[in-house]
């Protein structure tokens, strides 16, 4: 059984769609469930000013996609580096234990988009963790 806010954001997904001329883009996908997720965010001065999502999959999917998006918005990479799929399903009000893959690609997707952008502006990309370890946003450059 899923969340109000799990189906709220399923039904009424926000930032959805895709940024033009965006700074970063993450594409991540499970082929085990075949979901597939596109974030892409808008970056100025080290702030992400936009994220917007697509996302084929479930509705769980969607729904981490959405608030993954909206967790972002106004951060800095460093903060924004830190949203955990555990904060994403935590801000869901909880997702089914086979559904958590959902939240961490929208952590996967987070972290490939700011990399994305650091090595497009000649950084280093940060260390990305693997589902459920540790991660660290390396120098905090």
């Amino acid at each position: 059984m899923y969340s109000e806010k799990v189906m709220d954001h399923f039904m009424n997904p926000r930032n959805m769609g895709e940024i033009e001329n965006a700074d970063g883009i993450g594409e991540v996908g499970n082929p085990v469930c075949g979901d597939i997720m596109k974030i892409s965010l808008k970056i100025e001065d080290n702030r992400i000013v936009d994220a917007r999502f697509k996302t084929f999959g479930c509705g769980a999917a969607i729904a981490s996609s959405s608030m993954a998006t909206e967790l972002v918005k106004g951060k800095t990479l460093e903060e924004a580096w830190e949203v955990s799929n555990k904060a994403v399903a935590e801000a869901l009000e909880g997702l089914p234990p086979i559904k958590m893959h959902c939240s961490v690609l929208a952590e996967e997707g987070i972290h490939k988009a700011i990399n994305e952008y650091r090595i497009k502006n000649g950084l280093e990309p940060w260390e990305e963790k693997t589902p459920y370890g540790e991660h660290t946003p390396g120098d905090g450059a």
